[in-house]
């Protein structure tokens, strides 16, 4: 399998973790060998409830037993796409109360730039430096590392960026700006927490020159970081929210998300503003219903800063700078990207899934699914503590 995952599978980075995988389970992946590793990463944060949850997988199953794609999105009328926007809405503030369902959160990030442009009239999008919002043509143009979008140019014209937390840069958004997108908590960047109200002031700012404030909550959304949204940590609620990973269980799903009023803008003037095929997938629907079910009727939000606390306890070491991130989305900063790179490899010899960041190279990626034990936390905590001893000590 492994030679030819090589061999035809177009690979994304030069040395692939390359685990054979045979099956998964709860917090772990098991090899063809029958080795586990406890997985401390879910997928780049996708599997909320870890794997093969058994309310997800039974969803999956029985929408399977009824029907699959049946006609391109928003044509005909079918209870797993409603019952999840109904779900998103009624966990949202009041002027997030319409949904368009898509396949990922890349897409959502496209869908979301082309109804700002709808709304304003506007062409201007402002984006912070640092920041990752997907990896279509759209999304890299707002995606602010030139390293990674060099090589493409030219991307889509008309944007500006900001340094992220930077006050005095709010100046450039005008009344030519048709929007503000940026990422609740930066993640590639390396977990950056926005501070001193920034993403408020950025709406405040916003709303005096008429622009929308979008909001990427790939990431931090979906209980991650101890609330539904993540913007609820930071008084702040933007004019458009994106969501993707962790609202699909593991299966492929985004959405956006805004008022009735700005969503039916998509409608006319053209009709067909925003399509999709497969968008909406019932499959895939009835698994994000399950999803947000046992999150928003368990203690699983509240329980991320808890287990937060117990990563922040057991995971100390000279080499740990400092532990970015909130609730089950945290990053440990090393003292160096090759010390990062060792460890995450180290980890993996250990049977521990550790991952990277895409731009601040020092960090090790702590996105466990938000079902983790807290027995298996610790347990993970000390494979990096020990990984760390064994490589700082040769």
């Amino acid at each position: 399998m492994k030679s030819d995952f090589f061999k035809y599978q177009a690979q994304t980075s030069p040395y692939p973790l390359a685990i054979e995988i045979s099956h998964a389970k709860g917090s772990y992946i098991y090899n063809v060998a029958g080795k586990k590793y406890l997985d401390f990463v879910a997928g780049v944060s996708a599997n909320s409830l870890g794997h093969c949850h058994p309310k997800v997988t039974e969803a999956i199953k029985n929408q399977l037993d009824t029907y699959a794609h049946v006609m391109v999105y928003g044509e005909f009328i079918q209870q797993p796409q409603v019952n999840l926007c109904k779900l998103l809405a009624n966990n949202s503030p009041k002027n997030l109360n319409t949904v368009y369902l898509t396949n990922s959160g890349t897409e959502a990030t496209e869908g979301a730039l082309k109804l700002a442009k709808r709304i304003t009239k506007r062409f201007e999008i402002i984006a912070a430096k640092n920041s990752y919002h997907g990896n279509t043509m759209g999304a890299m143009s707002v995606s602010g590392v030139e390293k990674q979008n060099q090589a493409f140019r030219p991307l889509i014209p008309g944007t500006k960026f900001i340094e992220f937390n930077k006050q005095t840069d709010l100046d450039k958004i005008t009344k030519n700006t048709a929007a503000v997108i940026l990422e609740t908590i930066q993640g590639g960047a390396g977990f950056i927490e926005p501070t001193n109200n920034f993403l408020s002031k950025v709406k405040q700012k916003c709303k005096k020159v008429g622009a929308l404030l979008i909001l990427d909550e790939i990431q931090t959304g979906i209980g991650r970081t101890g609330t539904f949204w993540g913007f609820e940590n930071y008084n702040v609620i933007p004019d458009i929210v994106i969501t993707g990973k962790g609202l699909g269980g593991g299966m492929p799903i985004g959405a956006f998300i805004s008022s009735f009023e700005n969503m039916s803008l998509l409608k006319n003037n053209p009709k067909l503003g925003h399509i999709s095929t497969f968008a909406g997938n019932p499959v895939i629907a009835a698994a994000g219903v399950a999803t947000l079910k046992e999150i928003v009727n368990t203690n699983l939000i509240s329980e991320s800063l808890r287990k937060e606390k117990i990563i922040r306890k057991h995971l100390k070491h000279s080499a740990i700078k400092e532990i970015r991130g909130k609730g089950l989305m945290l990053s440990a900063i090393l003292e160096s990207s090759e010390l990062a790179v060792k460890t995450v490899h180290k980890c993996l010899e250990e049977r521990l899934i550790l991952f990277f960041l895409l731009f601040e190279t020092r960090a090790i990626r702590i996105t466990p699914p938000l079902t983790i034990s807290d027995d298996e936390l610790i347990e993970g905590c000390k494979i990096i503590v020990a990984s760390l001893n064994a490589i700082t000590k040769d």
